[in-house]
């Protein structure tokens, strides 16, 4: 069985795209004894208070290289499992599913958040102290309890489920589709990720598809441009994995979800009953009602307690994003204007999003 150390995964996509792609409870109940289940939530006491019934996953990525082949690990220029031990988280990501099991919210987390990370013990057992750092500190020094009770304690939001993939259940979720496209506007040749891409639209293999969602040094946006991507990559998948060619198809069905659960961990509470529902019910989501964001920023590059460069949530536009949340209420707002005198036809209603979203729609390549 795998350790819990081995199942750090590099993203969170694979999971969510599993909801949203509705696959068969047949399916579901063959593979999801293979996950492997940890306890994530153990010790963890004053937790917020859920206010709906609206299900919160947190999506955990980081950089194991276990179960990459020695080729493979070549071709992504990362050292082996030895020569890279240790927890480092690559992406996280906020799933929040409506009680209605309509609509999706996808809210990316930047590693480098300026945080307070609550006071703790550490692996030889000594009690640290709460202090300032990045978030990604929490996950590193604590694992998954660590992150869920420092991000629970920044946002008051009560994490419901806990999911986590390694590299090569992505790259082989990825390769079992055929292929994923993306598009870039721009050349990328990334020195970090070694990807080289012209600009246009590709269909990137999975181990090309690592490279892509890695990709972070080729247009000085860092960590912003990353997840703009990897929000980009999600609705690509959504979008292959919802197409009649893979739903249709059984061999191609089965292989990707098994690919997409073969290096996944959960919480021990996560079990196949409550995938096989949450799947069913996803069957009737669109693309539309799919929206992904990144946690409102006021400050991308801040220094404070000793931190330095790192990301600052809007303190007014993140507690707003984080009340509508906790109390399932949309994300957008559509205003109505009211009817007047000098016009027949009902007005469309003004469409207020200021929290820049996008629906898995608009990422898609076009």
């Amino acid at each position: 069985m795998k350790s819990a150390r081995s199942v750090r995964i590099l993203t969170g996509i694979s999971i969510a795209v599993l909801a949203i792609s509705g696959v068969s409870a047949l399916a579901f109940t063959t593979v999801t004894a293979s996950i492997e289940k940890i306890d994530v939530f153990a010790g963890l006491d004053k937790r917020p208070e859920k206010k709906s019934s609206a299900i919160n996953y947190l999506i955990v990525g980081s950089d194991t290289r276990e179960g990459l082949t020695k080729a493979e690990q070549k071709e992504l220029r990362v050292g082996s499992v030895k020569t890279a031990a240790g927890k480092r988280s690559d992406t996280m990501l906020l799933v929040h599913v409506s009680k209605s099991r309509d609509k999706a919210v996808i809210i990316s987390i930047p590693r480098d958040s300026y945080a307070l990370i609550p006071a703790h013990k550490n692996s030889s057992g000594k009690d640290i102290p709460a202090v300032h750092s990045k978030i990604n500190s929490s996950f590193n020094w604590g694992g998954a309890p660590l992150l869920i009770q420092t991000l629970e304690e920044m946002t008051n939001l009560k994490i419901d489920h806990y999911v986590e993939i390694n590299f090569v259940g992505f790259a082989r979720m990825v390769d079992a589709l055929g292929g994923v496209e993306v598009c870039t506007k721009k050349d990328i040749d990334d020195p970090k990720s070694h990807l080289v891409l012209p600009a246009g639209v590709h269909t990137l293999n999975g181990i090309e598809a690592l490279k892509y969602v890695r990709t972070r040094e080729f247009d000085g946006l860092g960590d912003i441009g990353r997840m703009q991507r990897q929000q980009a990559f999600i609705s690509s998948i959504v979008k292959k994995a919802t197409s009649l060619g893979v739903l249709l198809n059984p061999v191609t069905m089965t292989s990707f979800i098994n690919s997409a659960l073969s290096a996944v961990t959960t919480d021990s509470g996560l079990n196949s009953s409550e995938l096989i529902v949450l799947a069913k019910q996803f069957k009737s989501v669109s693309a539309s009602n799919v929206r992904t964001l990144t946690v409102p920023l006021s400050d991308l590059n801040y220094y404070a307690n000793g931190v330095t460069a790192s990301v600052l949530w809007d303190p007014v536009l993140a507690p707003q994003l984080w009340d509508r949340l906790r109390e399932d209420r949309a994300i957008v707002d559509e205003v109505t204007p009211s009817p007047s005198a000098s016009t027949t036809k009902t007005e469309k209603p003004t469409v207020i999003d200021k929290f820049k979203t996008r629906t898995a729609e608009d990422n898609i390549c076009r």
